[in-house]
């Protein structure tokens, strides 16, 4: 009976929604930054829908307490993944209450400390499971009606999702009541807490705009925001159903997972989109910020039911998002960026056997591969027939969950075009239909003139010079007089200098850069052209230049070095950690050496957000100005949450550890490493 039991209950879990629905959540939750710990009382309403004897709800490595249904006390079972409700239900309503507490190891993150005065408290729930830091659902089938009270310390700002009902402060603890209208999957439930300021605008239709920032970045707020107002009501336009909830809040937060998260009403986002106006430039939220607002219709008002189906949020946000971009910098721009990743799932799909359809999908197919979907069938049944196939979409599946054919019949319902074959050659196939996307890429123009730059690959450099010379002194998008710089990298010097001219005297800061990142061997009679590009309003281009022209040129280092020392450059510090990197290793540079080194390490070390960290610590092991400090810091980046960071960390140690000396220096460091730091290290040294 015991395996009968185990049996009948598992298989009562993987179908539970068919059995309850549960309905809505209050949350009261307190944050102890300490101890990296939460904890609160919980109350859920739900129906039983047919008769069961176990229901869960996903929980990550809690404890719980005073657990009640409908007022008495209710046996229980935490396996430390699920609290497991066992009772025999039967039909009706119910209210399920408890007390929980956790220590997140994951999905509730930590960055800063308050004795730094830097503290930010913020969350990342899809691909992590908000079930770590509030008992909730991994099945995005669950949809709840969420209302959290988050209690913290006053000094701070507290957002969540939906709108702020009351704030209440007791002993310098302030709550933060806020409160959902309608039901969302787990996964969009949020919190940020930090220290914030807002700017507040309104949509056209009324809808506040919340746009959150630190003081420190007061001066970046326009441009990081830019064209803010303009998408969401664009995108309230262009898709044709009005924003789907009552307020929308966008805020960055230091050291995020991903660009950003489109937690249902309220976006968190990577701070290293935090700009100015030259920044601006190189590095700006504006795509992001479009792709996850999209994300408010197709995602968080209509979800995926499963992996699968998983190009009905990405495919659409991003697809989305082109059109934002496309009502702010026109055709040419949209149709270049389609071009771009045109080319990225060609050449994937020489290797890349998997199709769009299936849960194991790349990130490529479900986004750039669903987006060029939509577009070849916008294109092909017409602008008026897909607006109605997807207003019909949202307004029929709103706050449900959807598969592939759920969109399929609202396009059946409004033309008579053969979806079947069509999700056959673009979803259900790994082959990327070249031809299809070529035809459809030269209805613009521009893009024309690119395939013909393209095409001129296999002749030389004087067969194609005049067309090149053509191109360059035209009125032509910047995209195709790039592609005409990227054809010269491997010529000889004297037979392009010409044209490199020519591509330096657009002006345009995009070209001007593929001009500086072409050139690593600089010749003197180019040195005063290439030495412009130091004053281009672009951070990017101001590193790439100034490597390059230290590095050609010994004889002016001083020049430049001088020229360059007052330079900062994005929030991630680029410009100046590749300066005081120069003047350390310019012997005949006046300056402090020791100062500027004790300067560059502290940028690697955990003061510091990743990227700024592993910005310096590249060019630390680069120039070799390797210390004890930086072996700490090395090790310290492996237990980092970000991936990519702690990826950096281990990958560098293993290559220093080739070397004898370098490894008797980190086994010389282990015993001041605390215990995270030993372990990492141990397990490379080992």
């Amino acid at each position: 009976m015991k395996y009968l039991f185990l049996l009948i209950s598992s298989f009562t879990f993987a179908q539970q929604t068919q059995f309850v629905d549960f309905k809505s959540v209050l949350g009261k939750i307190a944050i102890n930054a300490t101890a990296k710990s939460i904890s609160g009382d919980v109350n859920y309403d739900f129906e039983v829908l047919k008769p069961i004897d176990t229901i869960k709800i996903d929980a990550q490595n809690m404890e719980f307490s005073d657990l009640k249904l409908n007022g008495n006390p209710i046996n229980y079972r935490n396996t430390n993944k699920e609290l497991q409700i066992i009772f025999p239900f039967k039909k009706g309503n119910n209210q399920l209450t408890f007390h929980y507490q956790a220590k997140p190891k994951q999905t509730l993150y930590f960055v800063g400390s308050a004795a730094a005065d830097d503290l930010q408290i913020w969350t990342q729930g899809q691909g992590k499971y908000s079930s770590h830091w509030f008992p909730s659902f991994d099945d995005v089938n669950e949809k709840v009606v969420f209302s959290l009270e988050i209690a913290f310390d006053k000094d701070y700002q507290v957002i969540s999702n939906g709108i702020l009902k009351a704030k209440s402060e007791i002993n310098g603890i302030l709550t933060w009541s806020y409160k959902m209208q309608k039901p969302m999957s787990s996964y969009l439930l949020m919190l940020a807490i930090g220290k914030f300021e807002k700017n507040v605008q309104k949509s056209k239709s009324g809808i506040p705009l919340e746009m959150y920032f630190e003081p420190k970045d007061t001066d970046k707020l326009e441009p990081t925001y830019r064209y803010s107002k303009r998408m969401f009501d664009f995108l309230e336009k262009e898709i044709g159903m009005k924003y789907p909830w009552k307020i929308y809040k966008q805020n960055p937060v230091r050291d995020f997972l991903y660009a950003g998260m489109e937690n249902t009403s309220a976006t968190l986002f990577s701070s290293r989109y935090v700009v100015d106006s030259i920044g601006f430039e190189d590095r700006n939220y504006i795509n992001v910020n479009a792709h996850e607002l999209a994300h408010q219709w197709f995602g968080d008002l209509v979800t995926a039911q499963s992996g699968k189906h998983h190009w009905l949020q990405e495919g659409f946000a991003t697809y989305y998002a082109l059109l934002a971009e496309r009502e702010i910098f026109g055709e040419d721009y949209f149709y270049s960026k389609l071009y771009e990743s045109a080319q990225q799932i060609k050449y994937a799909s020489r290797t890349d056997t998997i199709p769009v359809l299936n849960e194991k999908a790349s990130s490529l197919s479900f986004y750039q591969k669903g987006a060029w979907t939509l577009f070849a069938l916008h294109e092909a049944i017409g602008d008026k027939a897909f607006k109605k196939a997807v207003r019909n979409y949202l307004k029929k599946n709103a706050f449900k969950t959807v598969t592939t054919q759920d969109f399929w019949d609202e396009i059946n319902r409004v033309s008579d075009f053969d979806t079947n074959n069509f999700s056959k050659v673009w979803l259900e196939s790994s082959v990327a239909d070249s031809q299809e996307i070529n035809k459809l890429l030269n209805k613009n123009k521009a893009m024309k003139l690119l395939f013909e730059v393209e095409q001129a690959k296999k002749k030389t450099l004087a067969e194609k010079e005049e067309f090149f010379v053509e191109i360059l002194k035209s009125k032509a998008y910047s995209a195709i007089k790039e592609a005409v710089v990227g054809q010269l990298k491997n010529e000889k010097f004297e037979a392009k200098k010409q044209l490199l001219e020519l591509a330096l005297e657009t002006k345009n800061i995009q070209v001007r850069q593929a001009v500086a990142a072409s050139l690593s061997k600089i010749p003197e009679d180019f040195r005063l052209q290439y030495e412009s590009l130091l004053d281009d309003r672009s951070y990017q281009t101001q590193e790439i230049a100034l490597y390059n022209l230290w590095n050609n040129f010994p004889e002016f280092r001083i020049d430049y070095l001088d020229r360059s020392k007052d330079w900062i450059g994005f929030n991630d510090f680029n410009l100046k950690t590749l300066w005081l990197s120069l003047s350390i290793s310019t012997p005949n540079y006046t300056v402090d050496k020791e100062k500027l080194i004790k300067e560059l390490v502290q940028y690697s070390s955990p003061a510091f957000e990743a990227i700024t960290r592993q910005n310096a610590l590249e060019k630390l092991v680069s120039f070799k100005l390797i210390d004890d400090d930086v072996l700490k810091n090395l090790v310290n980046a492996t237990t980092h949450h970000m991936w990519q960071f702690s990826k950096y960390g281990r990958d560098t140690i293993r290559t220093l550890l080739k070397n004898k000396e370098w490894r008797t220096s980190f086994e010389r460091i282990m015993p001041d490493l605390n215990e995270k730091e030993q372990f990492q290290l141990n397990r490379l040294l080992n």
